[in-house]
């Protein structure tokens, strides 16, 4: 079985940038946490706001991929 020399390597890069894209991501999150004039965690828990939440995740998955493209 032939294996790749760079193997290594390439599984720390991806680990690497993996952690670089999820603080950036918890950092992005809290910055937007602080921003709201309520508090995320109880309007999504406690008052089950389905809107705010679909918002919510729809601008994580826009990080998300605005973070992965930079890393690319």
């Amino acid at each position: 079985m032939n294996v790749n020399p760079n193997f290594m390597s390439n599984m720390l890069s991806a680990i690497v940038f993996a952690a670089i894209g999820i603080v950036i991501f918890v950092v992005f999150f809290v910055i937007l946490d602080w921003m709201t004039p309520y508090d995320l965690w109880k309007e999504l828990n406690e008052e089950k706001n389905m809107a705010l939440a679909i918002v919510v995740g729809a601008v994580a998955l826009g990080i998300c991929i605005i973070i992965a493209s930079a890393i690319h």
